[in-house]
């Protein structure tokens, strides 16, 4: 068999796993298998253009995490790396998940401020195998059952899942590198520890090794099936399916004249996109909400997910929990964001004529700010008589019910000058030809959902 290094540099290669230079946030937990993936990375990173940073997460559940910590600081000084240490605070008492996200949380954070392209992970052939039987034993659909992929979103790689612990363990020997064996690993607590210690020695006693063959070829049919449900929503484009910021939106009339079973599977495949884990339950659930009135919601359990029928669309989306926070302009030219949009202004002559519904609308005099909807909010529209409610013209305008308690509004005081897109108010309208401030209000990217979302 070729040597190990070999083999990984075909495998990283023939699937693209780097498709772009770039930095590679390396997750090193001190364990052989971590060990032998930054040693390989370190092996074939010049080659691919990348430039690793070493990351390792002291959860401090065990007594001796410092010192692993320390290890692994020096490995990275070995290679000339530079090295980040996130100590967690987690305490002894700490579950298997709640290190996994903590660890997860921290990492991502470090990636967003190391700015780099790929978080890469250690998971190999034998994770592999135990997530898929974890989730057989858990009931998941055979969406569940592909378990990992080898690239996810967030830049997530995992380059090790067709090499054993074996292959690794040995690589990390032969190289005479430091490995540390974390004792949560052979802790029949954890259901994984049960799995890899209890569970699979009886399974290959009763049916011999090939089982584990056998088991993960039917994680690649998962896997096989998940991708086809994947690119299904691409020769359908009457469902015009549509990324939006936070989560995705379809067409309920066209959701709705699919047999169910298919509706269901579309709308799974397509939460996927957005990192939403749809259960079959909660599936059929929304293929029912597709068909109610609009303004009708239903929240999807944790994480802030809520499905809502929103005029001719369906849509799925993670609520951002606080308040957006309000623009005062305090000089004549600026840029600022708020919540999903972006305001810019800067000084320039009123025009003769005010467009009504333009994203773009001028202004007398400072002292504006832009800021949410409040309760009781009115305006006079230009060219219209009476104040109209400002509730009343978002819906007119078919602004989504989750959409309207962040929309952007121009105020002075109490009085609205405009809601952009919308409606100009004819309150304090400047005179045409006279020094104004343009303003300009966009909304932020919309990119519509693909494979790579």
């Amino acid at each position: 068999m070729a040597p190990l290094l070999q083999r990984f540099r075909e495998h990283v290669r023939h699937i693209g796993l780097f498709p772009e230079p770039g930095t590679a946030l390396v997750a090193v937990s001190g364990g052989p298998d971590s060990v032998a993936l930054l040693d390989l990375m370190q092996a074939v990173a010049a080659e691919l253009g990348l430039s690793l940073v070493v990351a390792h997460a002291d959860h401090q559940i065990q007594s001796d995490s410092r010192t692993v910590g320390q290890s692994v600081r020096r490995l990275a000084e070995r290679y000339w790396l530079p090295f980040e240490l996130g100590e967690l605070g987690l305490g002894p008492a700490a579950t298997e998940t709640a290190a996994r996200r903590a660890r997860y949380a921290w990492l991502r954070a470090v990636r967003r401020r190391r700015g780099a392209r790929y978080l890469v992970l250690g998971h190999h052939r034998d994770d592999q195998l135990e997530t898929i039987l974890m989730r057989m034993l858990k009931g998941s659909a055979p969406a569940g059952l592909a378990a990992m992929p080898p690239v996810g979103r967030g830049g997530l790689v995992r380059p090790l899942l067709p090499f054993s612990k074996a292959d690794l363990a040995t690589h990390a020997a032969q190289r005479g590198l430091p490995t540390h064996a974390d004792p949560a690993n052979a802790d029949p607590r954890h259901l994984r520890s049960w799995v890899r210690t209890t569970l699979l020695p009886l399974l290959v006693a009763r049916m011999g090794e090939r089982v584990s063959d056998d088991v993960l070829r039917a994680g690649s049919a998962a896997a096989l099936e998940r991708r086809a449900w994947d690119r299904m929503l691409e020769h359908l484009p009457e469902l015009r399916l549509r990324r939006v910021r936070h989560g995705f939106e379809v067409a309920r009339e066209s959701l709705a004249r699919y047999d169910n079973t298919l509706s269901v599977a579309l709308l799974r495949a397509a939460a996927r996109r957005v990192g939403l884990v749809l259960g079959i339950r909660a599936a059929r659930q929304l293929v029912g909400l597709a068909r109610r009135p609009s303004g009708r919601r239903v929240p999807l359990g944790r994480g802030g997910w809520i499905a809502e029928v929103a005029f001719e669309r369906l849509r799925v989306i993670r609520e951002i929990r606080g308040a957006t926070e309000e623009v005062v302009a305090t000089a004549d030219r600026g840029s600022a964001l708020f919540g999903d949009f972006r305001v810019d202004w800067e000084p320039g002559a009123a025009p003769a004529r005010l467009p009504r519904t333009d994203w773009t609308t001028w202004i007398a005099g400072a002292d504006w700010e832009l800021r949410p909807p409040r309760p009781g909010d009115r305006l006079i529209p230009l060219g219209g008589v009476g104040r109209r409610p400002l509730r009343r013209l978002l819906m007119e305008a078919r602004v989504p019910r989750s959409d309207r308690a962040t929309y952007p509004v121009v105020a002075r005081g109490e009085t609205i000058l405009w809601v952009p897109g919308i409606c100009r108010s004819a309150d304090d309208l400047p005179q045409p030809g006279t020094p104004a401030v343009r303003v300009d209000v966009t909304k932020r990217d919309e990119p519509e959902a693909d494979r790579r979302a």
